[in-house]
């Protein structure tokens, strides 16, 4: 998948959630509007598109409010006084969290920051049709192989349990059978 077609599915998901890449493109770049192709292979051809990837307006429009996000915190140390008046350092590992956030946008774009190549930091987001059919190949490719038949185990057959003694002279209650008919409150008329 080419750059310039990332861009295309990125913008249009932002677009479906609100985003005005109009406005964006013409406000923000002070360039005149010409088509959404040409404003896409301009943001490509002079990559430009890093203009668009961290713009607060996109990024709140490409993930969504309140959407669940994974993240990772990472391990810290800390010192913290103690009661006594020492210094105790605290050691916390590093550990996975999900939450639905109103300003996930905001993680995100620390996130991308961060990461070498922001296009492929938002790819992992995106559900691309080519991923799709890789996956799908993937999975007929293991359904395909020769599955080799699992040998059965026989077992000798178990002895009935003998019954239980009665404890204190009391029996245990048979369960409860299923009902056969329809129950009472079906056959009565509404009011």
């Amino acid at each position: 998948m080419t750059r310039l077609e990332l861009l295309t599915i990125v913008v249009g998901r932002a677009r479906g959630n609100g985003f005005e890449f109009r406005r964006w493109y013409t406000s923000r770049l002070g360039i005149p509007w010409i088509s959404a192709e040409a404003a896409l292979k301009l943001l490509d051809q002079q990559r430009r598109y890093y203009a668009l990837l961290f713009s607060h307006e996109f990024a709140n429009a490409f993930w969504k409010a309140g959407e669940e996000i994974t993240f990772s915190v990472p391990s810290q140390s800390f010192q913290r006084p103690m009661p006594d008046g020492s210094l105790k350092t605290v050691q916390r590992k590093g550990f996975m969290r999900r939450s639905a956030r109103r300003d996930a946008w905001k993680y995100h774009l620390r996130e991308m920051a961060l990461a070498e190549e922001p296009l492929r930091y938002l790819r992992k987001y995106l559900n691309v049709e080519e991923d799709l059919t890789d996956d799908l190949a993937a999975a007929t490719a293991d359904d395909e192989a020769p599955i080799a038949p699992k040998p059965r185990r026989t077992r000798a057959p178990k002895p009935p349990a003998p019954p239980a003694p009665a404890k204190h002279g009391r029996t245990k209650p048979l369960p409860r059978p299923l009902p056969t008919g329809i129950p009472a409150f079906l056959n009565r008329p509404f009011k």
